[in-house]
Parts: structure tokens; C-alpha cells; sequence
């Protein structure tokens, strides 16, 4: 070789970029053939400061088309050449075309020696169907660089618009997988009218009389019976229901959610069968169900659905449940697989599987009957977001009394004035010393109903009271039903305080019972279902549909929308539906969504924000003095003190990013995108509430800080103190039981003389049986855990997520405090002063500490509703 020549190599050499692209492919056979037929797979730089014309409209200059080779399985990474265009410059995007028959997920595209810039990262996490799946035949994707909107290059508008335009989708035709459309919907997919009227639920959203959250819309054709209603896929289907590809879940989660339904199954669950999906044949579904048809059928007649003592339930942790073994089950073993047919039927007799031992019993198993314990898990527990400061005695009711007559509170200051440590009951309140606990009003509305069920319920009342040692401890609980005569003569009511040896102390412990059966109905369908996963929902959809991936606020909140679609879907199919199982495990049975749905008339999207909720619930007062501009009534509140922690954290980082790209206010409002974004959330998302007065106006930067803490607070850390002390807190059904059989029975009877003579029998007969008892337990064991591929707050799951060094300054200075949080509240988990840290059941609140391993660990706050 010449000289001349080596000198005109060396000239092509440098004008050479080199491509890293990384994907994985599970179709290696069939996308060989392809390559083999000379189906290939191409891409081309897209310009970022070079435009030209062209009939769609002025956009960047496309490169020469570049195409993959030598394809194989897994992940794989591709060494591409790319030529430096000179009007092409410097490249801002790509165009990449699929014209294989299978789908791939496109990873990351790295290029290197990009004149003047030197590297250009492209982060794309998204799946690529073949190109007759999308109107362009192309999937862009933009390199990480961040713009708002009018200073996206104007090679790259064009482009931007169209990749919106695409998500949003033309609001017709029934959903598809490779679709990547979101859009809206109502809550008419739960029902199943051509099964019959017991299968139909009202229709949620878009009525005054049910208002709620829309949710993803999935286009499918109407029942046969109700064109209102959308027809339902099939149990084998569930884990196929459409979302947006991209926010189904990853493959290492999806194998833990088979996991835990062939656990479910292992368990004795009929309903477990709907979490499988259509990795079992509906041959092998009817076996399953005819050998737990039997297994249910001989439990039954066996007495075996009733615990007869507490030691009777702590066997669930002590090796699981013997259950006789059945002479049909060998005929039948060839068509289960071996995997179910080895948890299902041990060869050692059928058993039911060991449960881990839930942590609120696991260093005393008896502190859970405790006043104080009761108390403390209104501050530390699994729902300690509804007890409020009392600011009226007796407590009044909100219904209307032209409908519901009288229902405000029975209980009168003869009832308490001996437990409040020598104050009136009016000097308790102006000093903060009453607190209550009301679930009277959410639920009388649907209680003669419900107890027309097989549940038997009372709406309750209770007064609690700060003692000088800073805990909580009941001193009055008020059980309420509807007047026999009708609704409008208002309700009749007993009241129950403190004991605690013979008749009156089970009494005193059914009265707790009654009232933790009403919270833990509460927190699943309102503070957990409600408030987190459907409430965030809308947000994802807007987000979306009009924020660009280009934009900075999309890249603030995706990380906190990572799989919630796809978990709510799941719902919507197997937990919330009718006959789902949700009602088959709390107290409304039916009526469970029908109470959610109730509940949303008075949600606030402002009161979400955790110091506005603590205000708004009398537990904190506004102080411009305090670290969080609030002070809180109860100092030693475990949620309170950690969340506001978590909270100003969230914000400073929120305030520190939404700074780099937006000036001043004038910024906010110049912003096209954000401004079709709130107004989406606003009028579309959450429009049932759109003509409420509370919706931010989106005008300023504090607006925008606010509203993005308060979104990402309640994805996260909200989401994370209600769900993951569910097997924790719950596990132990005594301590939380999610329903209840009976009333209390009348004087006179042998179930009265029962309160005396056996207690624990006479609790357990009231409370969840033990059937029940093992789904309930083996669902929230489940939602309590976390997955392998968790991401927690504080964490990205790629580190180059955005270009700019200030951002990332920013997110590691948020990093850092959340570590500093979590040594804070390792110290005061230590400090003996702070009772309700631990309690009585020497639990420490951890909550809301945010790092975690995997499994369940009772901790840890990952990024979203993921679970």
C-alpha cells in the first residue's frame, strides 16, 4: 500500500464513527432465517442540526442506512461503522426498521468519535416489532440530551411530535401487543354480565354517582349482554392483558409473578389458577380445579375451615397444615405438571405450605392484644394514614340526615372521663390528647347491604388517647348498624371501653377486632388500591401522551411509573373484578369497589402531599420554625416523623432539577407540552374532579415542584408504607383480620356464655375462618415482596439518564440525604424513649427506609407502584 493510500485510509478512518448497539433477541432461529432471506434490520442517524424538506414537514437530515448482522439469541452487541455526513453533523436521533418477522428489544445505541462531541449516548428500553406494525415502518429514538420544547433542535421537532403522536394514538380499535398506544378508559371491564347479575359491578368514571381515576384502555369489544360493559379475557389470558408494551413487565419479574402463582396453587387456592396465565393448558386448569374442588369440599366437612385457638394459627408458621390425602390423585397426576404436582401433594400426606412468621409475632406472640399495640400501629402500622386529632366531643357524622337520619356518636364523656389522666374531655382536646379513629360515615352507607352477605360487620368508632409516655391507647369504641326500621331512623349503637379478663375484656378484644376489620377493608380499597395504584395511573397515561421523552419532567417521573400499568391491568383481571380476589378477602365483598369509588368524591390531588394530609388530619399544624414547615401533634409518630424525612427530600431534589431547565415562572408557562399535560391529567386523567377549585393552575415553578413531589411521593414512599407491611402487620390474621361472620352474640346464649368460657375459640369464630384466612395470607405475601429487578428511590436503573451535570449533581445530593435518612432512623429505632418506634410487639418501624433486598424484607421504597 502506497503512502498516498494509507493517507486516504487514514482520512476514512477518521471520519469513521463507531456504533455499539445492544439488544436482546428470543428468536434467534427465526431472525436467522430472515437474515438468511435478506430481511434486514437497518438504521440511520438522524441529524440534530441539519434540516431539510420533505412532504411531512421540515426535519433532520437522515444518514446513509446502516444494517445489523450476524444475528443470535440473548443479549447481543452489534459493532456498527457509521460514516460522518458533514450535513448531517451531529446526530440527535435514529431511525431503526425491523423488517424481521419477531420483535426485539432495543437496549442502548453508543457512539464513539462523533466529531467535536465524542460520545453520543442513546438510552432506548423499548421493544421493536417488525415494521408493518407501525404507520411509518420505523421506531426514533432520541439520544439522552434533555430539551424543552422550544429549544429542541429543529432537526429534531418534527420527529418529536411524531413520536407523540404515535402514543396517543387515534382513540379507536381494540388494543393490540405491539401497540404502544395510551389513551383513557372507564372502570367497565370488572363485570361479567353474561354470566349473570351477580357478576356485574357498576360501571366506575364518567358519572356523578360513580366517579373514578380513568385507567388504560384496551379497546376490547363489548359483552354480549351490556354494551356498556367491555368483554373480559379469559383467566389463561390475564397476564396478557393489553398495556403499552413498554410498561409490561421485565422477564425476571414476569418469572416471579409465575412463581408465585404456582405458589398460590401450592397453597390450595383456587384462585391462585388466574395468576398462572397461559403457561398451563385449560385441560391441566380443569384438573387443578377439580382436585382443589375436593380438597376444599373434604376441608369443609372436616371442621378444617375453623382455627380452634391462636396456637391453632401459629401452626401456619410451624410446617403448614396436614390435609387427608385423596385416592383420585394418581389418575390425575400425569396432567398437572410435575412442578405444581410437587408443592400441591406431598408424598408424606397433602400439606398446605409453611408461611413465613410475620414479624409483628415474631418476637412475642401474644403483644399483639395489647391496648398499646393497637394504638401504636395506627402511627407505625400498616395503615397509618387515617387516624385523626379529635376536634369535637361527641363526634358528628357528614351523612345527610334526610337520608340517614342521626348518626352522630353515642359516646358520651361518661364513657372516657375515668381514662384521661384527670382532664375533661374537653381540656383532653385543647391539649391534643384525644385522637380518633372513624370509619363510621365511609361505611354505613353500604353496611346493610354487606351484612346481607356472609359478612357481618358493624361501622365503628374509636377514641383513643396520648398518654404521658407519648402511646396511643384505645378508650372507646363505638359499633354502629343501620336502624332496623330503614336508614332514615339512623343508626343503633353500643359502646365498648377497656377490660381485660372474662366476658368483658373478649368483648373489649372483639370491639378492636371489629374496628381493625373496618381499617383493613379501609386501607386496601382507599389508602392502598385508590389513592396509590389507581390514582398515579391517569398521570402515567398523560405523561405519555404529551410529554416527549426529550422533556425534562418526563425524565424526572418515569422511573416512578415503571410497571404500575401492567400491575393494574393484572388487577382489574384477577384482584378488583367481581368475584376477584379482593372480595373474596375484605369485608365489602361486592360492595368493595362501589366504597372505593365513594371515597374519590373526596379526594384532593393537593392533599396528597403528606405535610397538607398531616394538616388536614389535625396531626401537624403549619410552622414556619420547623425543619418541614409543620409540627407535628404526636412527636413520636413513626410514619409521620420518617415521611416528612422522605418528603423534603423529594422536594429539594424535585425543586434542584425542575431549577436547571426552568428560569422563572415565565418558563412554566411558555411550555406547550406541560401545559397539555396538566391539562390532560386535569380534564381527562382525573375528570370526574376536573371543576374542582384545588387543581394547581400549573403556572410557576412552585406549582410544578409541588405537584411533581406530591406524584412522586405518593408512586414511591406512600405507596411503600401501605403495601409492605402487609404480611408484616396482617400476616397474623388475629392482629388484622380482614372480615368478620358474626355480631356480637346475645346475652343468654351459648355463644355469650363462650365470650367467658373460651375466648380465643369465641375471637376466631367471629373473625376470618381459616380458608380465607390462607388466601389472604398468601396474597398480601406476595404483594409485600419485592422482585429481583426492584429499582428503590434514589436509584435509576441506567446511570446515564440524562446528559446534564447538574441534574446529576442534583440526584446524587438526593441520593445522599436518603442514606442519611435511613442512619437517622436506625438511631431513633434504637432509642427506648420512642415506644411506638417498636411497640410492644418489639417491631421497628422501617417502613419507609428506602434501600432494601429483595424478598420480604418489611422495607425498602422502591420508585413506583410496581407491586
Amino acid at each position: 500500500m502506497t503512502e498516498v493510500d494509507r493517507n486516504k485510509r487514514m482520512k476514512l478512518e477518521e471520519k469513521k464513527m463507531k456504533g455499539t448497539l445492544i439488544l436482546r433477541n428470543n428468536h434467534s432461529v427465526a431472525t436467522t432465517f430472515d437474515e438468511f432471506l435478506g430481511r434486514k434490520v437497518s438504521v440511520q442517524l438522524i441529524s440534530a442540526v441539519h434540516s431539510e424538506s420533505t412532504a411531512k414537514g421540515l426535519r433532520g437530515k437522515l444518514g446513509k442506512e446502516t444494517n445489523l448482522k450476524s444475528w443470535k439469541g440473548g443479549d447481543s452487541s452489534f459493532e456498527l461503522d457509521f460514516d460522518f455526513e458533514e450535513d448531517i453533523g451531529i446526530p440527535g436521533a435514529f431511525l431503526i426498521v425491523n423488517r424481521h418477522r419477531r420483535e426485539f428489544y432495543l437496549k442502548t445505541l453508543t457512539l464513539e468519535h462523533v466529531p467535536n462531541v465524542g460520545r453520543v449516548h442513546f438510552i432506548c428500553n423499548s421493544w421493536v416489532y417488525p415494521e408493518e406494525h407501525y404507520d411509518n415502518r420505523y421506531r426514533v429514538f432520541f439520544s439522552n440530551q434533555t430539551y424543552l420544547p422550544e429549544k429542541t433542535p429543529e432537526g429534531l421537532r418534527h420527529f418529536r411530535e411524531e413520536e407523540l403522536q404515535e402514543l396517543r394514538g387515534n382513540g379507536t380499535g381494540k388494543r393490540e401487543e405491539w401497540h404502544r398506544i395510551y389513551d383513557y378508559d372507564v372502570y367497565n371491564d370488572l363485570s361479567e354480565p353474561d354470566r349473570g347479575p351477580e357478576h356485574v359491578r357498576p360501571i366506575l368514571g364518567g358519572s356523578s354517582e360513580f366517579p373514578y381515576p380513568r385507567r388504560c384502555r384496551t379497546g376490547r369489544a363489548p359483552s354480549k349482554t351490556d354494551p356498556n360493559m367491555e368483554s373480559r379475557i379469559s383467566i389463561l389470558q390475564s397476564l396478557n392483558i393489553y398495556v403499552p408494551k413498554d410498561e409490561r413487565f421485565s422477564d425476571l419479574k414476569m418469572a416471579d409473578v409465575y412463581a408465585y402463582g404456582i405458589k398460590l396453587v401450592s397453597q390450595g387456592l383456587l384462585p391462585g389458577l388466574e395468576s398462572i396465565g397461559d403457561k398451563i393448558s385449560d385441560e391441566v386448569v380443569l384438573t387443578l380445579e377439580r382436585v382443589l374442588h375436593h380438597k376444599f369440599e373434604s376441608i369443609s366437612s372436616n371442621n378444617f375451615n375453623e382455627f380452634s385457638s391462636f396456637e391453632d394459627v401459629l401452626k401456619l408458621y410451624k410446617g403448614g397444615l396436614t390435609i387427608p390425602k385423596f385416592s383420585f390423585l394418581e389418575s390425575v397426576r400425569e396432567k398437572i405438571p410435575s412442578e405444581f404436582f410437587k408443592e400441591l401433594f406431598r408424598s408424606d400426606g397433602e400439606q398446605l405450605s409453611k408461611f413465613p412468621v410475620p414479624q409483628v409475632i415474631k418476637e412475642d406472640t401474644s403483644a399483639w392484644q395489647t391496648d398499646e399495640e393497637f394504638g401504636r400501629e395506627l402511627l407505625a402500622g400498616i395503615c397509618p394514614v387515617v387516624i385523626r386529632r379529635l376536634q369535637e366531643f361527641p363526634p358528628t357524622s357528614t351523612l345527610d340526615p334526610r337520608k340517614f337520619g342521626n348518626h352522630n356518636s353515642t359516646i358520651t364523656e361518661d364513657h372516657i372521663k375515668h381514662q384521661l389522666d384527670g382532664f375533661s374531655v374537653l381540656e383532653a382536646i385543647k391539649n391534643n390528647r384525644l385522637f380518633i379513629l372513624d370509619h363510621h360515615d365511609p361505611l354505613m352507607p353500604f353496611l346493610r347491604g354487606i351484612n346481607e352477605t356472609s359478612t357481618k360487620i358493624y361501622a365503628t368508632r374509636t377514641i383513643l388517647f396520648l398518654q404521658n409516655n407519648g402511646t396511643l391507647i384505645p378508650i372507646a369504641i363505638e359499633l354502629s348498624l343501620p336502624h332496623p326500621d330503614g336508614d332514615q331512623f339512623g343508626a343503633i349503637s353500643t359502646v365498648h371501653t377497656p377490660a381485660s379478663e372474662g366476658r368483658k375484656g373478649t368483648l373489649w378484644l372483639l370491639a378492636k377486632a371489629y374496628a381493625n376489620v373496618n381499617d383493613s377493608g379501609y386501607h386496601q380499597l382507599i389508602c392502598h388500591w385508590l389513592h396509590t395504584h389507581a390514582a398515579i395511573e391517569p398521570f402515567i397515561i398523560a405523561t405519555n401522551r404529551q410529554l416527549s421523552i426529550l422533556h425534562p419532567i418526563h425524565k424526572l417521573l418515569h422511573p416512578h411509573f415503571r410497571d404500575t400499568m401492567n400491575i393494574n391491568g393484572l388487577s382489574r383481571q384477577t384482584l378488583i373484578n367481581a368475584g376477584g380476589l379482593l372480595e373474596k378477602t375484605v369485608f365489602p365483598d361486592k360492595y368493595a369497589l362501589e366504597m372505593s369509588c365513594n371515597m374519590y368524591k373526596k379526594w384532593d390531588f393537593t392533599k396528597q402531599a403528606l405535610p397538607a394530609d398531616l394538616i388536614d388530619r389535625g396531626m401537624a399544624v403549619e410552622d414556619a420554625a420547623s425543619p418541614h414547615g409543620v409540627r407535628l401533634i404526636i412527636d413520636d409518630y413513626p410514619f409521620a416523623v420518617d415521611g416528612l424525612e422522605i418528603w423534603s427530600a423529594i422536594k429539594s431534589w424535585v425543586t434542584d432539577y425542575v431549577f436547571v431547565y426552568y428560569k422563572n415562572d415565565e418558563d412554566i408557562q411558555n411550555d406547550n407540552e406541560l401545559k397539555s399535560w396538566w391539562e390532560e391529567v386535569v380534564t381527562k386523567g382525573h375528570g370526574d374532579k376536573k371543576d374542582e377549585l384545588w387543581w394547581p393552575k400549573m403556572h410557576t415553578r412552585e406549582e410544578l415542584i409541588e405537584s411533581c413531589a406530591t406524584i412522586i411521593w405518593v408512586a414511591s414512599a406512600l405507596h411503600a408504607a401501605v403495601n409492605f407491611g402487609q404480611y408484616p402487620y396482617a400476616g397474623y390474621m388475629p392482629n388484622r383480620p380482614p372480615l368478620s361472620r358474626r355480631l356480637l352474640p346475645e346475652p343468654g346464649t351459648e355463644d355469650y356464655d363462650e365470650l367467658e368460657t373460651n375466648p380465643e375459640k369465641a375471637f376466631l369464630k367471629t373473625v376470618t375462618p381459616k380458608l380465607q384466612s390462607i388466601l389472604g395470607m398468601s396474597l398480601i405475601e406476595i404483594l409485600s415482596r419485592h422482585s429481583a429487578d426492584e429499582v428503590f428511590l434514589g436509584e435509576r436503573d441506567t446511570p446515564e439518564w440524562t446528559t446534564d451535570n447538574e441534574a446529576l449533581e442534583a440526584f446524587n445530593n438526593f441520593g445522599a440525604n436518603l442514606r442519611e435518612i435511613e442512619r437517622k432512623i436506625d438511631e431513633m429505632n434504637r432509642d427506648k424513649r420512642l415506644r411506638n418506634r417498636t411497640g410492644p410487639a418489639q417491631m421497628p418501624y422501617t417502613l419507609l427506609y428506602p434501600s432494601s433486598e429483595i424478598g420480604l424484607t418489611g422495607r425498602g421504597i422502591p420508585n413506583s407502584v410496581s407491586i
